[in-house]
């Protein structure tokens, strides 16, 4: 890509101009944008999540939104770069490199949403965790009126092993409900419609029961938004709360509500290699 007007250095190696000129290694015709070939380069959202700036699905919005421009030329979803040599900017902003990699276990509170920030204004998870000395963003969902287990990280290879459905890391939760539990517990247990989607608990247990309700132990694997309300909702079972006490073999313990820790290089390393059973 040509050199953007207001950049005032970029690193010689791999200029973007020169790699204007280099033939697509797809089919042999320039690339759209002026990016280099795929095998120098990396995924812009990729580059993007690695540095702290983003999950990978803010990422990708902030470039369809066009906010992201590499070399001074508005980025496209699909488009590659060089994260020694091109310079990509979000919102006018260098995007800077990566801090130290962070890994922080957050037991979220209710009323608070789990994003970077909010334009109108809510508390953030985010927030929470401001002194962690670095940018961090949350890994995967957990809604606002929803509590426990909230993985935090600058680390986008981390956050796409522990959300991504392929490596089968449960995530269990514990909830309240009112109705007729058993017979709830036991719809659960097969395939459940919600909206658009065909789901099911990998596991589930009955943990109390009384006359109006009783408290459940769901596990998912696949954490579609709002999953285990809507499953509990479709199973005429009404969600009092909801709280996550594990991610795989990662238990949120006797954290109190609105602290946070960093995780040990164990807990971090059992994420990133363990592939949880199916139930």
């Amino acid at each position: 890509m040509s050199k953007a007007p207001e950049a005032t250095e970029i690193p010689e190696a791999g200029q973007a101009s020169e790699a204007a000129e280099a033939p697509s290694a797809l089919g042999g015709s320039k690339a759209p944008t002026g990016l280099k070939a795929p095998e120098a380069t990396e995924r812009l959202q990729k580059i993007i999540t690695a540095r702290g700036a983003a999950s990978r699905r803010e990422a990708e919005r902030l470039i369809q939104e066009g906010r992201v421009t590499v070399n001074g030329i508005a980025a496209r979803i699909g488009d590659r770069a060089d994260p020694a040599a091109d310079e990509i900017r979000i919102d006018g902003a260098l995007l800077k490199p990566s801090d130290k990699p962070l890994y922080i276990m957050l037991n979220k509170p209710r009323g608070y949403i789990t994003t970077a920030k909010d334009d109108r204004g809510r508390q953030t998870a985010v927030d929470l965790v401001s002194g962690a000395g670095a940018r961090v963003y949350p890994v995967g969902r957990l809604d606002m009126e929803s509590e426990g287990l909230l993985l935090l990280t600058n680390d986008g290879d981390f956050a796409n092993s522990v959300m991504h459905p392929s490596n089968n890391k449960i995530k269990l939760y514990e909830v309240r409900v009112t109705g007729n539990i058993a017979e709830g517990a036991r719809l659960m247990r097969g395939p459940v419609s919600i909206g658009d989607h065909i789901v099911k608990a990998e596991s589930i247990a009955i943990k109390s029961e009384d006359t109006r309700g009783g408290v459940l132990t769901v596990g998912i694997v696949e954490g579609r938004n709002r999953q285990v309300r809507r499953m509990c909702e479709s199973c005429s079972l009404k969600v009092l709360s909801l709280k996550r006490i594990a991610i795989g073999s990662l238990e949120l313990g006797s954290l109190k509500a609105g602290a946070w820790r960093h995780l040990t290089k164990e807990e971090v390393a059992a994420l990133n290699e363990e592939r949880s059973p199916i139930i």
